[in-house]
């Protein structure tokens, strides 16, 4: 039986149809590639993406503070602590988060005759899911309210309007806040720079006016240089905020640093009670402290 005869014509036809279809399911899959994280710099995402920010872990929060700085922010009253007892107190309680990468804190107090001192620090790690919106730009949004809620005069020195004083000051609701404080009523006054009788280093202020209630007149005693005002020499934003609140319990003065430093938030708290009313705590000192360890920290996150 004759074989048939090949036809080179018809094998070129049935190669080029394969080859078209080969070039059609390759154009066809490249579209699903693109998905993804709008910040990992893909060649059609690139030039839209915003900038990621300069910090991708976050360090130990309660191993950033020098030990001597925390000795100075939490005085004794002259007795000698036990090996035991200052690592309890300076080796600090660290908070427990969902995510170290993303936030860390840690706390530390201290009781003397004197009154209780308190030291917090939050520490934030901003990151933006949006490839318009860097991370920098998302961490400023957060300051900027941090910064709306505490009533802080924009831009330069100078006061706050007063705030009319609050049974409901005194609630914890912030997360930085030590555990196991009083939460009973009380009025909060921001800073006052009345001139007290100078009391021993580490010890309350006695007022003047022991009968007077301190949260009376807010505004009163104000200046620009203990008043909640933005602070230009630290990270690339920051703020200081100075309440006095009385308490059934006695009275605290709490003392806020917040700052910002590329898409790191910062928060630090100090406070210290007295459960003598007419013993106020003074302003200047402790915003000096506070502001010192701010600017230790803000040097060790550069580093």
């Amino acid at each position: 039986m004759p074989r048939k005869p090949f036809v080179p014509g018809a094998a070129l036809v049935v190669a080029a149809a394969l080859a078209a279809g080969l070039t059609a399911c390759t154009g066809g899959s490249g579209s699903d590639g693109e998905e993804g994280d709008a910040k990992s710099g893909g060649t059609s995402t690139s030039s839209q993406a915003a900038e990621p920010g300069r910090y991708q872990t976050l360090p130990e929060a309660c191993g950033l503070p020098a030990r001597s700085s925390l000795r100075g922010m939490l005085p004794g009253d002259g007795q000698q602590l036990s090996r035991d007892e200052a690592k309890k107190i300076y080796d600090g309680q660290p908070d427990i988060t969902y995510d170290t990468d993303r936030r860390v804190g840690c706390r530390w107090t201290r009781e003397t005759t004197a009154g209780t001192r308190h030291l917090s620090l939050d520490i934030q790690r901003v990151v933006s899911y949006d490839a318009a919106v860097s991370d920098d730009s998302k961490a400023q949004g957060i300051y900027d309210t941090k910064a709306l809620d505490a009533k802080i005069p924009s831009g330069g020195t100078g006061s706050p309007s007063p705030v009319a004083p609050s049974p409901s000051a005194t609630k914890d609701t912030s997360k930085d806040k030590t555990e196991g404080k009083d939460k009973g009523t009380g009025t909060t006054t921001n800073s006052s720079t009345d001139k007290k009788e100078k009391a021993p280093s580490g010890s309350p202020s006695r007022s003047s006016a022991p009968a007077t209630d301190p949260s009376a007149d807010p505004s009163a005693g104000l200046s620009d240089s203990t008043a909640p005002r933005v602070l230009d020499d630290l990270g690339d934003a920051a703020f200081l905020n100075d309440k006095l609140v009385t308490a059934d319990s006695g009275v605290h003065r709490d003392v806020t640093v917040v700052f910002r430093t590329s898409n790191v938030i910062v928060t630090l708290t100090y406070d210290q009670w007295s459960t003598d009313k007419t013993m106020l705590p003074e302003s200047q000192e402790l915003q000096d402290k506070a502001r010192s360890l701010a600017g230790e920290l803000s040097e060790s996150l550069s580093e």
